[in-house]
């Protein structure tokens, strides 16, 4: 569909270009963007409407290397049943200041934000790592799952959430998982135990899992979700943590956990290792792996401006 010549791009058509384009070295090319000041991320707005009916956050970015202004709006609509939520994103040239795509963004959410975390465990988890757990069985840990593969040479990957089945055979054959790479557990503490990196991919607004059961130092990675304070691990953890996050310009003054451990936990931001942009540019120290490894990511306008470039990218080549 378009109007005036500009692509409007539905869900169902962002679903088929997503098998073509790799939203992980798209999210390295934005952060890089952003480490080498080609790149501008402005906080997220949150906008609330009238008469408790709701809100929409909007999510901003500019990416100057690929001549791009974008917004990302996503409308929370309370109606007399279930709420409304969606997702839109609008890329603009920075050369002539024209709208060049409009895009349904609600799956594009997903991958990108399974890729950035994916990204980050690339350039963080040890080595050597060979046991993988993730916390949710949703569709943004499935996505979790899909980009995390080939990170590493995993020989047990293993799933664990309060309403998951023991049907892993269910789950390994929807998710294309080689046979006997899967192992649905039964409780946290089974999931976590010498696990090697821990995803937590949950909307859960508490901690969902005590940090005493880990037996030994791992990365642990955590997306909570958008209601207010939300933290899936303790805030008292962290400054017993080696933290990272996706960007320290904006991640602490938005994430709960950072929020209440400033307050309560005697950490500061300061006490953040490193981010992407300086992980991907080697200036970040990587972890020693002496405790816990901490990424959090909060979920970045750039980010949704680098996969919708990629959709972009993706039509533009087909059309030629």
């Amino acid at each position: 569909m378009h109007t005036q010549g500009i692509p409007v791009i539905n869900a169902e058509q962002t679903a088929d270009i997503l098998r073509h384009i790799d939203v992980k070295e798209a999210m390295r090319r934005v952060f890089t963007s952003l480490a080498h000041g080609q790149a501008v991320q402005p906080e997220q707005k949150v906008v609330l409407l009238p008469d408790s009916r709701g809100d929409f956050i909007n999510y901003f970015g500019v990416d100057i290397s690929r001549q791009l202004i974008g917004t990302k709006i996503s409308p929370y609509l309370v109606t007399q049943h279930k709420p409304v939520i969606t997702a839109w994103t609008l890329l603009m040239s920075t050369a002539d200041g024209m709208p060049l795509m409009l895009c349904d963004a609600s799956l594009l959410t997903t991958e990108r934000t399974a890729a950035t975390t994916t990204l980050a465990v690339e350039l963080l988890a040890p080595a050597e790592a060979q046991t993988l757990t993730i916390f949710g069985t949703g569709h943004v840990a499935r996505a979790h799952l899909r980009h995390a593969l080939t990170l590493r040479k995993w020989k047990e990957i293993r799933i664990w959430s309060r309403s998951c089945s023991q049907e892993s055979d269910t789950l390994a054959r929807e998710d294309g998982l080689p046979e006997g790479l899967l192992k649905v557990c039964a409780s946290a503490e089974d999931a976590v135990k010498d696990t090697d990196v821990l995803m937590l991919c949950t909307s859960s607004p508490i901690p969902v899992i005590d940090l005493k059961q880990l037996t030994r130092p791992c990365l642990i990675t955590s997306i909570s979700t958008n209601a207010p304070g939300a933290h899936e691990i303790s805030p008292r953890a962290l400054p017993e943590m080696d933290v990272y996050c996706d960007y320290r310009q904006t991640t602490p003054a938005h994430a709960g956990e950072m929020i209440i451990a400033a307050r309560e936990a005697d950490w500061r931001s300061e006490d953040i290792r490193g981010d992407l942009p300086e992980l991907v540019t080697g200036r970040a120290a990587r972890p020693f792996y002496k405790r816990h490894v901490f990424f959090r990511s909060l979920g970045l306008g750039l980010e949704d401006i680098a996969i919708a470039d990629s959709v972009l990218s993706y039509l533009k080549k087909q059309d030629n």
